[in-house]
This record gives C-alpha cells, structure tokens and sequence, in this order.
C-alpha cells in the first residue's frame, strides 16, 4: 500500500499479535505505513500480519521478546532494512498481574517490570540515536490509568506504568530539542485478551465500562498523523458508563 496519510513513513509496534498492538499494527498499515511487529507469540503475530497484508498493508513480523534488548535491536534492524529506516514506534508490549504486596510472587513481578518498562525502555533506546540524528520522529509509550491513579490489587503493574508517564515526561525533554515527538495514552480498561485471561479481569470487565482496542488504536493514529511542529503530549481515554453491576 503507498496511498493513506501515514503513507512514507514505517515503524515499529512491540506487543503486535493481540489486543491493542494487534489494532495498532492495523490501523497504522491500512493508514500507508509501513510496519514491523513484533512479539513473542509468533503464531498469533503471523495471523495479523497476514490480515493486514490481505488489505494492502506492508507490513512484516519480528518474533522476540522486548525484555531482551537485541530483540528490540534486531526488529529495528529488520525495519529499517525492509523500509529504511524507523520514523516511529509504539511500544505497547505488556503483561499484567493480580497480587497482593503481602503475597505475590516476586518472581511474576520482576517479569512484568521487564516486559512493561524495562521493554518500552528498550525499544526507544533502539530507535532513538537515529532519530535524534535525522531531526525527526514519533515515540508513543503506552501507559494506562493506572499510571495516574491506584487501587489495590495491582501494585507492580500500577508501578510500571506510573514508571511509564515519568518515563516519558523525562524522555520528552531529551527529544523536544531533536524535533522527536513522544506521545504517552492513558486508557483506563481496555477489553484484550490480556484482561479476559485471568478470573480478575473477566470480573472487572463484567462490573465496569471498557475502552476497544480499535478505541485505542484511534488515538495512536491520531498522534501520527499530527503535522511538523505539532505533538499530542498525553492522552487519557476514559470509558463512558455506569457500573455494570
């Protein structure tokens, strides 16, 4: 596909095969970019590799792991081989956690900070040297609610992500100079796989609103689509509703 506005441009979405990544990687291919996804789930990323193929979308996978930096490396690598170079990245890898700080497994956690920030710390450092050189770019950090906002149940995943948003607040100083632009989305629940995997996500899901992937997606769009000069700082989305139960 070269027609769309995003047509051009290619980048890097981390966490691809499902949920918010999986709509991300779509939404931005059939927009005209193009994209290199990547995750660990290979089978899963293939599957929306193709669906975005059978509309247009020149996009391709990069199997790994972004707790693992030459994974991260190796995709963007893959990206700027295939297009030339990587104008932008999503970095919306994640995993979640139920716990309590009096039993949870630590073990579990030191994987979810890996995966959440250490990933999305990863990724820009991949990309970021090349950017700053060429005097352009797009960072979006995917964050959560939870990184404004705490409720019990969730302490390292709320750690990662308020983690997130001090992570890009730090980050949009060093890149203001270069022209980079870093956008950080907030969503508060989101219905993903990665939410209907566990007896706590299904019951929040069924008690409370909850925000699309594609909802989310939108947003990402948006940030990219925005004209030199102009960036989307942060964004929060909220779903609208009454308490279900």
């Amino acid at each position: 596909m070269t027609d769309g506005p995003l047509a051009g441009r290619a980048g890097l979405v981390t966490g691809a095969a499902k949920g918010i990544g999986a709509a991300v990687l779509e939404a931005v291919a059939a927009r005209g970019a193009g994209v290199v996804g990547i995750d660990v789930d290979a089978a899963a990323l293939g599957a929306v590799v193709e669906r975005a193929r059978a509309v247009g979308g020149e996009v391709s996978a990069a199997a790994g792991d972004v707790s693992r930096f030459a994974d991260v490396e190796a995709a963007a690598a893959a990206c700027v081989e295939r297009h030339g170079k990587v104008d932008f990245v999503v970095a919306n890898a994640g995993v979640g956690n139920y716990s309590l700080m009096s039993d949870g497994d630590p073990e579990a956690w030191r994987r979810l900070l890996e995966v959440n920030l250490l990933g999305a710390a990863y990724t820009v450092r991949a990309v970021l040297a090349d950017m700053k050189r060429r005097g352009a770019g797009d960072i979006v950090l995917m964050a959560s609610i939870a990184g404004r906002e705490s409720w019990v149940g969730e302490p390292i995943y709320i750690a990662s992500k308020w983690g997130m948003v001090g992570l890009a607040r730090s980050l949009r100083e060093e890149c203001a100079p270069h022209r980079v632009r870093v956008t950080v989305i907030e969503p508060t629940m989101v219905d993903t796989p990665l939410v209907r995997a566990t007896d706590d996500g299904r019951r929040e899901l069924e008690q409370y609103p909850a925000l699309s992937a594609a909802d989310v997606a939108r947003f990402v769009v948006l940030a990219l689509e925005q004209p030199a000069g102009v960036s989307v700082g942060e964004v929060v989305l909220r779903a609208v509703g009454p308490e279900i139960a």
